[in-house]
């Protein structure tokens, strides 16, 4: 079967976004255990929240964590599971689920990434309500101190035992420091799920314009974004991306996420993402995985020629290097987007409602 043009097109953006890719690292990163079916988080209530006062994590936990005894580490280890499983118990919906994303200072500062991600929600259709739900989780002092100063739940990520690196600064690309942090990421999602809670994780780079919820099957047990996505929603032959992901917390979703780590060491040197896709078919073949990939004309990215507003809920800023550039396309694309909400019924009906392109990295 030939490749259609489209996705033709997509697989030349992609691979050429990234053969360039220096990175900017961002990440997070039974079954009984869910009590109602994940679609009820799509009926989260509207509604105000005030920021009252809550313990606080300290932001110098990670100077202190360098050099510290064994006994001092295991103090702060502890103390920051405490934090995480108070921030879950107060960021969680009724079904246990939490929304998280991940950044560093310069996603987080001033006018960069983490206000647009927050403006999306606001200017959004009817999804304002989901920041409550939001888990924000800082790499580094700096990220948290400005997490702090525009949202309620900010978690202070640990740093890895041994690794003293600065996660505020930009990453090469499948550098160590790259594969050991995305790799945890991992990890911390395997704790979420380990401590109950079902979690959407959504990179910092993501905007949301539509309930998200609404495209995913309440039969599956993870639901990914596809980097390739050829028409069947549960075929292993779609390319997952996993900087959008949910997953439902469940004793086959632990072993899962326990088997995706141990294979790690069969593929050296690859990424989380990497690993996934070689290990899929195995997870759900012998797992019994139900893997729901969603579909990229709903769940777009700037790998693809997705270009419609009316069908359009999220949109991932890949296959584009350097802050600045996704930060010039995704401010451009708010901006029609708000231009968008303010059609009448009658114009978004004879669609296609296209953005203006291209960008620098949009096309």
């Amino acid at each position: 079967m030939g490749i259609q043009p489209n996705l033709l097109n997509q697989l030349v953006s992609f691979l050429l976004g990234a053969s360039v890719a220096g990175v900017l690292i961002f990440f997070l990163s039974s079954e009984g255990i869910v009590s109602r079916p994940a679609a009820s988080i799509s009926s989260w209530s509207n509604g105000t929240m005030g920021f009252p006062d809550s313990p606080a994590q300290d932001a110098n936990q990670t100077s202190r964590l360098e050099g510290a005894s064994p006994q001092e580490a295991n103090h702060t280890t502890q103390a920051a599971e405490q934090e995480l499983e108070r921030l879950l118990g107060a960021v969680a919906d009724e079904d246990r689920t939490v929304i998280m994303t991940s950044v560093n200072e310069a996603w987080a500062a001033e006018g960069s990434l983490l206000d647009l991600f927050l403006e999306s929600f606001k200017n959004g259709e009817r999804i304002a309500h989901f920041v409550e739900h939001l888990l924000i989780v800082a790499l580094d002092a700096g990220a948290f101190e400005r997490c702090r100063a525009v949202h309620p739940h900010c978690y202070l990520l640990p740093p890895l035992a041994g690794n003293s690196s600065d996660l505020s600064e930009e990453k090469v690309f499948m550098s160590k420091d790259y594969i050991d942090l995305v790799w945890s990421k991992v990890r911390l999602q395997q704790r979420i799920l380990e401590l109950g809670y079902n979690f959407l994780f959504t990179d910092v780079d993501i905007m949301w314009f539509r309930n998200p919820l609404e495209r995913m099957s309440v039969a599956a047990h993870m639901v990914t974004s596809s980097d390739f996505y050829f028409g069947d929603p549960y075929s292993p032959i779609n390319a997952p991306n996993t900087g959008f992901l949910y997953v439902k917390s469940s004793n086959r979703t632990v072993g899962i996420f326990e088997a995706w780590r141990q294979a790690r060491a069969s593929f050296p040197g690859k990424h989380e993402q990497h690993v996934l896709n070689e290990i899929k078919f195995d997870l759900i073949e012998k797992r019994g995985l139900r893997l729901q990939f969603l579909d990229t004309v709903h769940n777009a990215g700037f790998c693809n020629n997705t270009r419609d507003f009316n069908t359009l809920y999220t949109m991932h800023a890949n296959c584009c290097v350097g802050l600045g550039a996704k930060l010039h396309d995704l401010g451009n694309l708010m901006k029609e987007w708000r231009a968008y909400r303010g059609m009448d019924d009658e114009r978004r009906r004879r669609g296609p409602v296209r953005w203006k392109v291209p960008g620098i990295c949009i096309h």
